[in-house]
């Protein structure tokens, strides 16, 4: 059985989020999704909030678990028997970072492997910074986002009001 992990903040759950999800479940016999719990950060949803979303948007993914953790992404992949931590690549900006942190983990863990995928083109512009902005000025983030999340994102902007 084949195990990844695709490890991010997910705040919150973009489509470009999706499409990897949903086209790492068709390669691995598990993926288990880990939700950062980034102190460096401060989140527009809580560490619970964003693994109820992330659950709610793959219930159909009968492979994929949705879990929360804190630390080093390889410590995590170990946990849950991964060999491969899977990473999205949107342009060629995201990639010298994402090499950098592969080789870092690679130093780190040698028998974890870090595996790209490309988002679809159609998602290649798209970060849950960009959905934040767009949805806090109060406009239509629908093609970003699942409805659910779209209905979330209402709620937390109209209680910034």
């Amino acid at each position: 059985m084949t195990n990844a992990v695709y490890p991010g903040t997910f705040d919150p759950c973009t489509n470009g989020h999706l499409d990897i999800i949903r086209r790492s479940a068709e390669l691995f016999d598990q993926v288990t999704v880990g939700v950062l719990r980034n102190s460096a950060k401060t989140p527009l949803f809580s560490i619970n909030e964003r693994v109820k979303i992330l659950k709610e948007v793959t219930s159909n993914l009968t492979n994929v678990t949705i879990l929360s953790f804190e630390g080093l992404s390889v410590d995590f992949a170990r946990s849950r028997g991964a060999k491969v931590i899977i990473r999205g690549l949107r342009a060629v900006t995201d990639f010298e970072y994402e090499l950098q942190m592969a080789q870092t983990n690679r130093v780190l863990a040698p028998d974890i492997d870090t595996m790209f995928l490309t988002t679809s083109l159609e998602y290649a512009y798209l970060s849950s910074t960009t959905v934040k902005e767009v949805a806090g000025l109060h406009e239509d983030v629908s093609k970003f986002v699942p409805s659910y999340v779209e209905g979330l994102l209402k709620e937390k902007f109209r209680e910034k009001k």
